[in-house]
């Protein structure tokens, strides 16, 4: 029984870490629309591009902790 319950506690923390993967490329597809705007309107882009550069950490981030959890689960690593 424990380990069922270790099983389906996994499966939904895997759940989550896709979730977050997934949230995660819509934000970064999200600030790489706004910078090509305000390259097409010529406006600065340091800030927009610094923000995409923390977004991209984030998402790698996310990734290692779903690449851990899946190890977790024997099912080895995912490289999207």
């Amino acid at each position: 029984m424990l380990r069922v319950m270790k099983r389906a506690s996994l499966e939904q923390d895997l759940a989550d870490a896709e979730e977050r993967i997934a949230s995660g490329q819509r934000r970064i597809a999200g600030q790489r629309q706004v910078i090509a705007e305000l390259e097409r309107s010529r406006h600065p882009t340091d800030h927009a591009k610094y923000l995409l550069s923390g977004l991209e950490l984030l998402q790698a981030a996310h990734r290692d902790a779903r690449n851990r959890l899946l190890g977790k689960a024997d099912l080895g690593p995912v490289h999207k």
